[in-house]
């Protein structure tokens, strides 16, 4: 099978499972998603999740975070690990948003990479989630499924957004994300991945080894 045809396929094929793919990240407003985004690195979003409701109850304005106390940030979002860091980064990164965008959350990479914690692939979720705009946010699941279907190779994060960005059409590369994130949690997981149940087993270079 050609590779653009296989993209095509593996494409049709993940709309057809999930019809209705969303960021899993719970957030109401803007710098919710931002913030939600840096507590997640190397915690899953379902912790992040049972954490941000006490979080954006208590800090409910980007003023409100830049003015917080790092300690108190710091205990609320403890079960997230790296919790000293992140803290900081949030706190800094809303007094960046305050001083040099009025409040106002960048639509572009290179802004957004200029915040204190944020990456790539948070930097990209929110120019896509939030703008609207193409975007490949490589989180673990993306890096996993991308090399196993054989679109891409390798485990550099830059690297295989790159090789995405060339692979995947603009306009499905936010959706396409979330619905490899979706298939990896509940099928090709890290281990011991449901081969003999996967819709994609027909365009998958993993199965066939």
């Amino acid at each position: 099978m050609k590779q653009q045809n296989k993209i095509n396929k593996i494409i049709k094929t993940l709309k057809q499972e999930y019809s209705a793919p969303k960021c899993m990240l719970d957030h109401s407003l803007p710098h919710e998603l931002l913030i939600a985004a840096r507590l997640s690195a190397q915690c899953t979003d379902k912790r992040v999740n049972i954490i941000v409701p006490e979080l954006f109850a208590k800090y409910c304005s980007i003023e409100d975070f830049a003015a917080a106390d790092v300690i108190e940030i710091e205990n609320i979002i403890k079960p997230c690990g790296l919790y000293r860091t992140k803290a900081a980064d949030i706190k800094a990164m809303c007094q960046m948003l305050l001083l040099k965008y009025g409040g106002i959350i960048p639509s572009e990479i290179e802004q957004l990479l200029e915040l204190p914690g944020v990456g790539r692939k948070t930097a990209n979720l929110i120019i896509g989630e939030l703008y609207g705009k193409p975007a490949i946010v490589t989180d673990t699941h993306v890096i996993r499924l991308s090399n196993r279907l054989g679109l891409a190779a390798g485990k550099d994060a830059y690297k295989i957004e790159m090789m995405l960005v060339k692979a995947i059409p603009p306009e499905e590369s936010m959706a396409f994300c979330h619905r490899l994130v979706l298939h990896g949690r509940s099928v090709c997981k890290a281990r011991n991945p449901g081969c003999g149940n996967c819709i994609l087993k027909e365009t998958c270079d993993y199965i066939k080894q």
